[in-house]
């Protein structure tokens, strides 16, 4: 990007202003500490000049916007064309509470749903099993059997939301297209996205309902189905913001969650699917964190890495497959009970990184995700914050408007080299399914989890209000919080065993037997699992059909896994 001649000059001109500028300067005034490091504990220098991106080519390494590598961001007009999908997380209590909630944010302008389950949901356990008691709607919706689903998605048009559904497997997808096919709605004209990468929920909590490599394929197995009969749904989302939450650096988060999606790709080509016929419907999702700058560099960098893996590894040659698409959403690991109102400006901070780094969709976390499920007024503030960075701060008038900028593209470089390294170690122990059995993901990311508690503890990381700048009545809480009425999961389970009773027990069974047979045979599972659905059966009795056939996978026999 610069002359030979023109650099020498520059470090020329740098020499002579650290003898006579600096160097003055730090003897009256030394810096506050001797090293600076991002979050992730990438060193940060003093400053940054050519000299730091001396060799990169613009048209290989940052391009325009909506060009490969991509860069600078999927679409060549940025957020002046169409601003990112605005979706909260939404699940509380009981479908009905959920249903409300939804409608709430969608009048106050949200652009898409994003709906989250309660444990038992996510562990695939009925509201109604007793080692469920005192967890049900507590941390998400539950959505035992279609008659939840109906529930939930009242009175919303499903042609004209796109809907996020943070779930694995094709378990609660079947009960959306169950819904869809109930109210005459055609698949093609279905918009969301499933979230579906069983990896993630085992390298976070270390559990599978089935072996790890048995829910790997029954993930694929949705995959499959969604390019052939839903076609403009995202089957799959690949999540490094779990990994992020459970202490990795920003480029393990994107090392891994590219590692998952390149198993997923192996295994969909070694199906006789092509590479362009999947791809564009590739998703991720990645989290915010407070390090301003190393979470603009992480996306910039997860974006470019993707592009050249699909292009020169995978040789995909629709322009399409070269695109990484992703949601964000901020941290909610950085939330802190103390003096929760901070909590908004951190929020503010990583949405607006979310946002200079090209997200296309975002979730912004409420003020008191903390202590409980977010009150409508702190959802509704949440919300606020990502249409004030869309409407008022000007960010979304021009195209990365950070690139060039010598300590970005850095960084940006720095990252993905970090991350290009991992995946190649992944490649080494024989792909991401390998790394995760062998135990090598979960101990890298423990690793990096302690260094950063380490130096939060040692006080070389500041959390406001925690371990610095902390107040006398920082125990009294200055917010509303929600609190979970729990005639609601009584609600629940009245619900749950009126379904149980009316349903047509011999169709339930006939249902149920052809999901095992095609769990054991490995024929696509979503098709005897949407009969499944329709029949009523609960996401237990699917569980439980799925471990006859196949046997249980890495879990407490006798405790709920949250």
């Amino acid at each position: 990007m610069f002359k030979d001649d023109h650099l020498e000059a520059i470090a020329q001109a740098r020499r002579e202003w650290e003898l006579t500028v600096l160097k003055p300067v730090m003897e009256r005034w030394p810096e506050r500490k001797e090293e600076f490091h991002t979050q992730s504990g990438l060193p940060v220098k003093r400053v940054y000049t050519p000299e730091d991106i001396a060799g990169k080519d613009y048209l290989r390494d940052i391009s325009f916007p909506g060009y490969y590598p991509f860069t600078r961001g999927v679409f060549p007009t940025g957020y002046r064309g169409r601003l990112w999908t605005r979706r909260l997380i939404t699940g509380l209590a009981t479908p009905e509470e959920t249903n409300k909630r939804l409608k709430y944010l969608i009048e106050q302008g949200q652009t898409g749903l994003n709906i989250i389950f309660d444990n038992p949901t996510t562990n695939l356990f009925d509201s109604d099993n007793p080692i469920c008691e005192g967890e049900v709607g507590r941390d998400g919706v539950p959505c035992c059997t279609l008659r939840d689903m109906e529930v939930i998605m009242e009175g919303i048009d499903m042609r004209e939301v796109s809907t996020s559904i943070i779930h694995s497997g094709p378990f609660i997808l079947s009960m959306y297209l169950a819904l869809a096919e109930k109210r005459g709605v055609p698949f093609d004209q279905l918009r969301g996205t499933l979230q579906n990468d069983v990896l993630s929920q085992y390298y976070t909590v270390n559990m599978s309902v089935v072996s790890l490599r048995d829910g790997f394929r029954l993930s694929a197995d949705v995959v499959e189905y969604c390019r052939k009969h839903v076609p403009r749904w995202n089957p799959i989302s690949f999540v490094g913001y779990q990994i992020r939450e459970a202490g990795s650096t920003a480029a393990q988060e994107i090392a891994f969650a590219l590692g998952s999606a390149i198993g997923y790709t192996e295994e969909l080509i070694s199906r006789g699917m092509d590479v362009d016929d999947f791809a564009p419907r590739l998703s991720f999702m990645f989290n915010c964190h407070n390090d301003f700058f190393e979470e603009i560099c992480k996306l910039r960098a997860a974006r470019r890495l993707w592009a050249r893996i699909m292009k020169e590894r995978f040789g995909a040659k629709n322009p399409l497959s070269w695109l990484l698409r992703f949601h964000v959403q901020t941290a909610g690991s950085s939330l802190t009970a103390q003096q929760p109102i901070n909590n908004v400006i951190r929020t503010t901070i990583q949405a607006l990184a979310a946002v200079l780094g090209g997200a296309n969709s975002l979730h912004t976390n409420s003020m008191d995700e903390c202590y409980a499920l977010p009150s409508e007024y702190a959802a509704r503030t949440a919300l606020r914050t990502q249409q004030i960075i869309a409407y008022e701060s000007g960010v979304a008038n021009t195209v990365d408007p950070l690139a060039g900028s010598y300590f970005v593209e850095k960084l940006t470089d720095e990252i993905e080299e970090e991350a290009h390294e991992i995946i190649r170690k992944i490649d080494d122990m024989g792909g991401m399914v390998a790394a995760l059995e062998a135990g090598w993901v979960q101990r890298e990311i423990v690793r990096a989890s302690n260094e950063y508690h380490r130096k939060l503890k040692t006080g070389e990381i500041t959390v406001v209000g925690v371990n610095a700048f902390t107040a006398e009545d920082d125990e009294e809480v200055p917010i509303e919080i929600l609190r979970i009425d729990p005639e609601h999961e009584a609600h629940q389970v009245r619900m749950l065993r009126e379904v149980k009773a009316r349903r047509d027990e011999r169709k339930l069974r006939e249902a149920l037997e052809r999901m095992k047979e095609d769990a054991a045979a490995h024929r696509n599972i979503v098709p005897s699992c949407m009969e499944a659905v329709k029949a009523y059966a609960t996401l237990e009795d699917m569980r439980n059909a799925l471990q006859e056939a196949l046997g249980a996978g890495k879990e407490s026999k006798d405790a709920f896994i949250c």
